[in-house]
């Protein structure tokens, strides 16, 4: 456990100035996301800019594939937020059904499997395939969640974030280990304030 320690604190002290700052607004994304601000899609979009990179360089594939559609919604979700504040005055707060949970569980754990098995048949340095994988379609699924203002998207960034953090801390990106399990906390809050929020005006779909 001590040797743990220090191994993470050696990763901290070596991380990159651009590790650093893609942290930072990826953190100031997720606060402001609580908050349904539109600021935090302008924060995830060039937070995703740099870690498009920095996957890339680390060998984890489908985190750098993941980066590229995170591009593509940070403009859908800010214009979707957008529309939302325009015609409610705030970004409305939906519910998915358990039997539409349900199927979307069954179809990330059916991509990762495919996914997983893909990278590491066919690619000889992918690290940690089918971990890689799973955090990537758990995370398209629940990024279009948020786009949306689907509730639940909490939930599931839960387990995401947790896996995902221990997939970076093996890949010696520490800076972004302890960010992830730092949004595991504020996932926590965002959950508690969007219920509260949605209290008596959700949409269930």
């Amino acid at each position: 456990m001590l040797n743990f320690g220090r191994s993470i604190l050696d990763q901290l002290l070596a991380t990159s100035l651009w590790e650093l700052v893609g942290s930072i607004l990826g953190l100031a994304y997720l606060l402001l996301a609580v908050r349904r601000s539109l600021l935090c899609w302008a924060c995830a979009f060039i937070s995703t800019a740099i870690y498009l990179v920095l996957m890339w360089r680390a060998h984890l594939y489908m985190q750098a594939a993941l980066n590229v559609f995170y591009l593509v919604m940070a403009v859908y979700g800010f214009i979707e937020w957008r529309r939302g504040k325009a015609n409610t005055g705030d970004v409305p707060i939906a519910r998915w059904n358990l039997s539409t949970h349900a199927a979307v569980i069954v179809a990330v754990l059916a991509a990762s499997a495919v996914n997983g098995w893909w990278l590491s048949t066919f690619t000889s340095d992918a690290a940690l395939p089918y971990v890689d994988a799973f955090v990537t379609w758990g995370s398209v699924v629940t990024t279009f969640m948020v786009a949306r203002g689907v509730l639940e998207n909490w939930l599931y960034w839960i387990v995401i974030d947790t896996v995902a953090a221990l997939l970076y801390f093996s890949q010696n990106l520490a800076a972004t280990g302890v960010l992830f399990l730092v949004y595991v906390g504020i996932v926590v809050h965002g959950y508690r304030v969007w219920l509260r929020e949605s209290r008596g005006r959700v949409v269930v779909s």
